[in-house]
């Protein structure tokens, strides 16, 4: 099911809740930041894209997007963009070069209705402006956050995602215990190339991230953080290194389940 919800003055969020079998549940959040040019985060899976775009339609009126901040070309993160750009006449992409290449293998998009930012790179609409930056982990070479200047807010794409046993409102009503499990649990199945990194350097990464002092730590999946979460979401992070990699299920345990499922034992 996807909902939408506001997150605070001038931001709302569309987000879907996923079962990851047998890990935890994850927010799959995309977010609406409202003004003089709306810009919409993200686009949804595309599973379920019907359902986002009803979802998005009660918070706004998808003709007024003027921009979609697309961070990486994930399917949990592109699934209305064809709808989006039928929808929204005046909006325009933003991604990277990568990221129009990408999408070319199966969403097309018009070249006159993209904007490049890379890392590092500013774009000045008409009340704020977004900075673009590289979060310091990633599951996809294209991603691309940004900080916004007008609230404060920092997204991060899938970084400081986590699995969690259930999903509330808002990161800050976790115990500190099930989040840093879940945000570890995430990292190492998400960007297990932490695992192989040079630690000291990572920790410039994190103190340049630390360093924005950001109002609201916004992730596609994790629920919505008060910028105070930020130096705890940096220190899950700096643990991932040393934490133990993740072993996926393999072809026997993936019988075992089926055989789980024919029988009507399979966990929930």
């Amino acid at each position: 099911m996807t909902t939408a919800s506001s997150v605070a003055p001038g931001i709302d969020r569309i987000t879907t809740a996923l079962d990851v079998g047998g890990f935890g549940r994850l927010a799959v959040n995309a977010y609406v930041f409202h003004g003089a040019e709306p810009v919409l985060v993200e686009a949804g899976t595309i599973v379920d894209r019907d359902d986002f775009m009803q979802a998005l339609r009660t918070v706004i009126d998808p003709a007024e997007l003027r921009w979609l901040w697309l961070s990486h070309t994930d399917p949990d993160h592109i699934g209305s963009i064809p709808q989006l750009l039928k929808e929204a006449p005046h909006l325009r992409v933003i991604t990277t070069f990568f990221g129009m290449g990408i999408l070319n293998l199966c969403a097309p998009l018009p070249p006159d209705r993209v904007n490049f930012v890379n890392p590092g790179e500013r774009i000045h609409l008409a009340d704020r402006t977004l900075t673009a930056l590289r979060p310091p982990a990633y599951d996809n070479p294209v991603t691309t956050g940004f900080v916004d200047d007008l609230t404060g807010a920092l997204y991060s794409a899938d970084c400081f995602g986590a699995l969690l046993p259930d999903l509330p409102d808002r990161a800050d009503e976790l115990d500190a215990e099930t989040l840093r499990a879940g945000q570890v649990r995430w990292s190492t199945i998400d960007a297990p190339w932490l695992h192989d990194i040079d630690v000291d350097r990572f920790a410039g990464v994190l103190d340049r991230v630390r360093r924005i002092d950001p109002t609201m730590v916004l992730s596609g999946h994790l629920p919505p953080a008060s910028g105070r979460m930020l130096d705890f979401c940096l220190g899950s992070l700096a643990a991932v290194p040393h934490a133990a990699p993740f072993e996926a299920p393999d072809q026997r345990m993936l019988e075992t389940m089926l055989a789980q499922a024919v029988a009507g034992t399979l966990p929930g």
